[in-house]
């Protein structure tokens, strides 16, 4: 009987230790879960912001033709419709060897993508000739893209043509974005995005670009993760959301996969890490 009794409490003993380890395992996978969807909702962010601020750039040097960056008057051109945001004041300081252009968009208003702009952001344009190249640097003062504060530098490389023959922008950031609650991040590393459609006409509606590159995610805590993209993200400038393309997201030794789709204009975008999917929501404002 005391053998018997003592069996039965072995067995409960080690079934509330299996337990309990699952129960833990469980805990952990959830935990690590959460943390990939953090991540990946980040990154989102950070792809939407910095497809945006190239936008930016792309939209005011074509709906003003080459006189933002041209020593002649800042009269807009005609550019089959380009809505360019009626808060926007644009003004240039002439140098010797650059222009000092200021975007000003004061209290803010809504661009064409539904973006909210607020604050400024200053160019410095310089050229290189031998090249055939234009070089754009980008700092910001005060400026908010929706509700989330950008600070910091881009450097753009705009080439003519590339050895694809397609129009060329190499971008180094090294940017800090803030959240309202005080959460941040910064973003450093280099994109390449090349304009593969409607460059050859003035319909920006037609406009798509191609892009890929790798960066590094510093958060708040110190916490890491580096993005690289592995099919290249396509956008195209009718649609606010990138439309195709996977960046790859690791942190630490996990590396999760975050897939764009197939070309459709949705807010969507596939998080994969191991046998494990989420759907991620593209735009959607992080509490």
């Amino acid at each position: 009987m005391k053998t018997i009794i003592k069996s039965i409490m072995i067995l409960i003993v080690t079934s509330l230790f299996l337990t309990s380890c699952n129960q833990d395992d469980l805990k952990l996978d959830n935990e690590a879960n959460a943390l990939d969807i953090e991540s990946a909702e980040k990154q989102v962010e950070i792809d939407n912001i910095s497809e945006g601020l190239n936008d930016i750039g792309e939209d005011v040097f074509l709906a003003y033709g080459n006189s933002v960056a041209a020593k002649s008057s800042d009269t807009k051109k005609d550019f089959e419709g380009i809505p360019i945001p009626e808060c926007l004041t644009i003004t240039k300081i002439i140098s010797s060897n650059s222009i000092h252009v200021t975007f000003d968009y004061g209290e803010g208003c809504v661009n064409r993508n539904d973006n909210f702009l607020k604050g400024k952001i200053m160019m410095t344009v310089g050229f290189d000739f031998a090249d055939k190249a234009v070089t754009i640097d980008y700092t910001f003062d005060n400026f908010y893209f929706n509700t989330k504060k950008v600070e910091g530098e881009i450097h753009k490389t705009r080439i003519r043509k590339n050895e694809n023959g397609f129009p060329l922008a190499i971008i180094i950031k090294d940017i800090k974005i803030i959240w309202e609650d005080g959460v941040f991040v910064t973003v450093k590393g280099e994109r390449k995005r090349e304009w593969i459609e409607g460059f050859d006409n003035k319909i920006w509606g037609d406009n798509v670009f191609s892009i890929t590159g790798t960066w590094t995610i510093t958060q708040k805590d110190g916490t890491v993760n580096t993005a690289t993209v592995i099919e290249p993200l396509i956008r195209k400038s009718a649609c606010r959301f990138i439309v195709i393309g996977v960046v790859e997201i690791q942190k630490n030794e996990r590396v999760c996969s975050l897939n764009y789709g197939s070309g459709e204009c949705d807010n969507k975008a596939i998080l994969t890490c191991g046998d494990k999917q989420h759907e991620i929501q593209l735009g959607k404002k992080r509490k």
